[in-house]
């Protein structure tokens, strides 16, 4: 009873559909044609008997790819090379001169016009972690450090030269002149004192030179013009105005210097060689070269 209330419809044969039914769900696109399709990897002869056994690409299916970019072919490789149907998945993606090339899945993103590069790119970075700046190095420093290391290599090998020179002092020579003999008044000269140590001594019969030396302990004696002696300040020696001891410690007269006269006229003093007069002993203030008469 139910069955005639509610027939079931006769089943509808493969014949009875519609011719343009038929020809969508020929037409539908799978996957690897879409791939393909982006690849350019598709058959432009359509309908010819080569073509006979090959996958085509429907209007559908090109117009959802119209706005995908292929990579470009390797280096060997055929554009528009066209691929048999049975072919798999996997070897599409592999180019015919053996180079290897990287494909991504296929996405709603690839149908609605994204390139495959924005498709395929890869996540943002995350936050960049940047180090402290390492503080400054202190120039200044750095260069006292090298010059003090310089410094004293410098002054090392200048010893290590000095170690191969000669020992002498550097004292002024024994021998020099003192001018002429009218140039000194009677009594006792002190400019010489500080430079060649010596007084220039000149009374009305001769002109010598009293060597400024202590006969005690070798000390220097002060001239006291105003008590007109010569005044040691170490142990209180005093001597006359011709050097001959009197008071204090000193044994006996200081030394009188060798003069001569030169060919020009000048008094030439000798410091090296000196005319003493020894306590008890005989005097030689009155030998050759000792003074020079006026």
């Amino acid at each position: 009873m139910d069955q005639e209330k509610n027939p079931t419809p006769p089943a509808e044969s493969a014949s009875d559909t519609p011719p343009a039914q038929e020809e969508s769900t020929q037409a539908q696109p799978s996957v690897q044609d879409l791939l393909a399709a982006s690849r350019g990897d598709v058959s432009k002869s359509e309908g010819t008997p080569a073509a006979k056994g090959r996958t085509t690409v429907t209007p559908t299916a090109r117009e959802a790819s119209s706005n995908t970019v292929a990579d470009p072919a390797a280096p060997g490789d055929v554009s528009n090379k066209e691929v048999p149907s049975a072919t798999p998945a996997a070897a599409r993606a592999v180019p015919g001169s053996g180079a290897s090339k990287t494909t991504s899945t296929p996405t709603a993103s690839v149908n609605k016009g994204v390139t495959r590069a924005a498709a395929a790119k890869p996540p943002a970075a995350g936050p960049v972690v940047q180090s402290a700046p390492e503080p400054p190095i202190n120039k200044l420093r750095r260069r006292i450090v090298w010059a003090s290391i310089a410094s004293f290599l410098g002054v090392s090998f200048l010893m290590f030269l000095r170690f191969f020179l000669p020992r002498t002092i550097m004292e002024p020579s024994s021998v020099f002149r003192i001018g002429f003999p009218g140039d000194y008044s009677f009594g006792v000269d002190t400019k010489w004192q500080q430079q060649h140590r010596i007084w220039v001594v000149k009374n009305s019969e001769r002109l010598f030179v009293i060597f400024a030396k202590c006969t005690h302990l070798g000390c220097t004696p002060d001239w006291k013009a105003s008590e007109n002696k010569f005044k040691c300040p170490c142990h209180g020696s005093g001597y006359d105005s011709e050097g001959i001891n009197f008071e204090g410690p000193a044994p006996r007269p200081m030394d009188r210097a060798r003069v001569e006269m030169d060919a020009e006229g000048q008094v030439v003093v000798d410091t090296s060689k000196l005319f003493d007069a020894p306590k008890g002993g005989q005097s030689h203030f009155d030998d050759t070269g000792a003074f020079i008469r006026v």
